[in-house]
């Protein structure tokens, strides 16, 4: 088959680009971010291999449609920017890559965790300065505190068991779960018992009509005012204005993100000495009390050769016509 990869970049020709071509694809590279000018580059393909920040609306689905392109591949786990029902209707099976590496994003948000609660960004600033006082820099021991995680899929059970191997007690909301398959030394509670006993808490929830802002200003009023707030899942399932101001208030002692609702133009390219032109994302990431990342959580190794594969594998079941674990349409 011939695939299109958009907004790629130098690790998807490393990785990704020799698993197609050894399972005998052909492959074309686009650094372009899918929109209406580069959508006629799909022309020709049988596939297009997309990214968290292109987007894909009804109307760009049925163009796609018409050109015959009858299969996306989603190199990523999320699939929120893409219109499931419309990608149905125009014929388009869509599969994404569900399980690449929960350990990368788990492993990235203790990361953010743990630089955030010891300043360490702040603390790296300073030494490059010459700055070597320790004003500023008072963070807590993580062992004994209570950790609360929302969503409790792959990624959530391995932040959970990185938790609990701190010391820590691990609460957890997740409503998707069955009592019988819940995860053994987690305690699962409401959404608002968890924000309210918390000392950390952990984003691990895909971004869904239900989970869009899902951390609003009313949840924040539960938060203990030292709380450290992580979130490695999409940008959206929080309210960032409603972040800052409860930063400002002190209602939440810190926010590290590795994504952002509105990134779709800034996150994955070079903006140095330009304009963001988001007074939203400067106030974010210029506050003494948030750290941002961008968008990096998956980005180890094993994620990316962990997606090739699945990507492969989604490839291999379409020319077999047999379901696979990757589909979120079924094949037409």
């Amino acid at each position: 088959m011939h695939v299109l990869v958009y907004s790629s970049r130098p690790h998807d020709r490393e990785v990704l680009e020799p698993a197609l071509v050894a399972a005998g694809h052909q492959i074309s590279h686009t650094e372009a971010t899918l929109d209406e000018l580069n959508l006629a580059l799909a022309q020709g393909c049988d596939a297009i291999c997309t990214f968290v920040n292109d987007e894909l609306d009804a109307a760009r689905l049925q163009r796609l449609a018409d050109m015959r392109v009858r299969l996306i591949l989603q190199r990523a786990a999320g699939i929120d920017n893409i219109d499931l029902d419309a990608a149905r209707r125009s014929g388009i099976a869509v599969a994404h890559a569900p399980a690449y590496s929960p350990h990368a994003v788990a492993e990235h948000a203790v990361a953010l965790l743990l630089s955030l609660n010891r300043h360490v960004h702040i603390a790296w600033q300073r030494v490059q300065q010459g700055n070597f006082l320790l004003d500023g820099l008072l963070g807590f021991d993580l062992h004994g505190k209570t950790a609360g995680i929302v969503g409790m899929g792959r990624i959530g059970q391995c932040f959970a068991r990185i938790m609990l191997g701190f010391g820590c007690r691990v609460l957890a909301f997740d409503p998707g779960i069955p009592e019988d398959a819940r995860m053994p030394g987690v305690e699962y509670d409401t959404l608002d018992a968890i924000w309210h006993a918390s000392d950390i808490l952990s984003l691990h929830c895909p971004l869904l009509p239900a989970t869009r802002h899902l951390v609003d200003a009313r949840l924040l009023t539960q938060s203990r005012p030292h709380a450290l707030l992580i979130n490695t899942s999409r940008g959206a399932v929080v309210d960032t204005r409603a972040i800052l101001d409860a930063l400002g208030a002190g209602r939440l002692g810190g926010y590290a993100a590795d994504v952002y609702e509105s990134e779709r133009n800034v996150f994955f390219h070079d903006c140095s000495g330009k304009e963001l032109g988001d007074a939203l994302l400067c106030d974010l990431i210029r506050h003494p009390n948030v750290l941002v990342t961008p968008h990096q959580a998956f980005f180890t190794r094993e994620a990316l050769q962990g997606i090739a594969r699945a990507m492969v594998d989604s490839l291999a079941h379409w020319a077999a016509g047999t379901p696979g674990t990757g589909f979120v349409t079924a094949r037409p």
